[in-house]
């Protein structure tokens, strides 16, 4: 269901148990016979680029799909798959280079590490980024797409074959959480309710590996000595729309997407310092109506906001802003229904006057809504800031280059950016502090999440 019309685009089928029971087995049997450590680094590396390079031939098609679903506007969404071509020829390269150590013990002895691949990984993945590395490790995959937008899955499927890959090695298909058990391996990517359910049937499963990219709640700190224009423009990249400020975007190799405020790094909780505190709000407003009015149809030039991805979010999103307004927040912009016929747009919203227990303070809304909190001192403003139960990214914005150091360290998240916001990059790694998550994903940190180390000993000299 296109989000941005509301009426039915396609059907897909939904798989059930037997269903999950025959893509594993499959899985199972490829990675015994044609895949895992039968097939070279090097092999798994050429397969890998060429699907890169299929999908980068295909980028346009998978682009559309993305718009149809999701709703991100057509550039955001090309960038998306843009990224995700740069990912496949990364961890191309990967593949010949997994490799353990020789470890000095005595002359009696050899010791060494293998990384070896779990096997079968399930991998639950987002409707907002559906893509993710790890055949490059020589796992085979059971893939899970949302069922609200798996069609850009389905056609990676066929270029999986395409490329050359064993029958069996990705097979997209329902994976529902009661058959997890029988999986050496989950990463789940969603949010932090799921993934509390994900961790525990594992403990009552197999205890298999788990890795979560979960939810967050992730503040945006503006110091008085912020280079004011620049950090207003970040801001509003970072939970309204990346191409407000186009022209900027596009001069940088950089992957920038914040999908309506729909993505778990999302700068929803904004920290200004009471000096330049009514500065940033005229100048944020102003960039929020901005959006606005470029609001509409994805596939349309210079729109730069889309619309939620489904009804239920659309229900969830307007159920925050209800309660912020009950709550007390000032609606300064926005908190309405967008004034679009049809579809699930929602006006790009910003509350003042907010406290730290509100809510809409203190929960992930996955929507376009900012909360905007004025503060004093440093102090203040990293206590404040650590007051979550999510830690996923953080920013600080800031022309003292100590106070950026100090603070960006204070703040409890796994990434952090200074003077910028949702910039992206492959080989950088990828993951959130307490309930943001567990393991990494990205650069070379991804390769240990998808390997386990296996210590050797030689006897090569001791006798009894």
């Amino acid at each position: 269901m296109p989000s941005a019309t509301g009426k039915i685009l396609t059907k897909a089928s939904a798989a059930n148990s037997k269903d999950v029971d025959i893509a594993v087995e499959a899985a199972r049997k490829a990675y015994k016979t044609s895949w895992g450590l039968k097939v070279p680094g090097v092999q798994r590396g050429e397969m890998l680029m060429k699907l890169a390079n299929l999908l980068e031939a295909n980028i346009d098609e998978f682009a559309a799909l993305e718009c149809l679903n999701v709703g991100k506007p057509w550039v955001e969404s090309r960038g998306d798959v843009d990224f995700t071509i740069k990912m496949f020829k990364y961890y191309a390269g990967w593949a010949d280079k997994i490799h353990g150590k020789t470890i000095e013990t005595n002359e009696q002895k050899l010791a060494y590490t293998r990384h070896e691949p779990y096997g079968v990984v399930g991998q639950i993945i987002a409707w907002n980024s559906p893509l993710a590395p790890a055949l490059a490790t020589g796992n085979v995959v059971v893939l899970k797409p949302s069922e609200i937008t798996p069609l850009t899955a389905l056609k990676l499927a066929g270029l999986i074959n395409e490329a050359g890959f064993p029958p069996g090695v990705d097979i997209p298909r329902e994976l529902q959480l009661h058959r997890i058990l029988i999986l050496e391996k989950i990463a789940f990517t969603g949010s932090t309710i799921t993934g509390r359910k994900i961790q525990e049937a594992s403990a009552k499963s197999n205890l298999k590996v788990v890795t979560l990219e979960l939810g967050g709640k992730s503040p945006n700190i503006i110091f008085d000595d912020a280079n004011m224009e620049q950090a207003i423009k970040w801001a509003a990249i970072g939970i309204l729309s990346v191409y407000l400020f186009m022209i900027t975007i596009l001069t940088n190799q950089v992957d920038i997407s914040s999908n309506s405020g729909q993505i778990c790094v999302a700068g929803s909780r904004i920290f200004v310092q009471e000096g330049v505190y009514d500065t940033f709000m005229q100048g944020f407003s102003r960039a929020a109506k901005g959006v606005s009015t470029k609001t509409g149809d994805p596939f349309a030039t210079g729109t730069m906001h889309g619309p939620v991805v489904s009804q239920t979010q659309f229900d969830r999103v307007m159920s925050y802003i209800d309660s912020a307004k009950a709550d007390g927040a000032n609606a300064f912009i926005g908190g309405e229904r967008h004034s679009l016929s049809e579809g699930f747009f929602i006006e790009p919203t910003i509350f003042a006057d907010c406290t730290p227990a509100m809510k809409i303070v203190q929960e992930e809304v996955f929507g376009p809504v900012a909360v905007v909190i004025k503060f004093k001192t440093e102090e203040e403003v990293i206590e404040m800031a650590n007051d979550t139960k999510y830690g996923l990214a953080c920013a600080v914005f800031t022309e003292n280059v100590s106070r950026a150091i100090r603070v960006s360290n204070a703040l409890e998240a796994g990434t952090a950016w200074v003077n910028c916001y949702i910039i992206g990059e492959h080989n950088v790694p990828f993951g959130g502090y307490k309930q943001s998550g567990i393991g990494r994903e990205l650069g070379a940190h991804a390769i240990d999440t998808y390997t386990q180390v296996k210590a050797v000993h030689i006897n090569v000299g001791l006798k009894i």
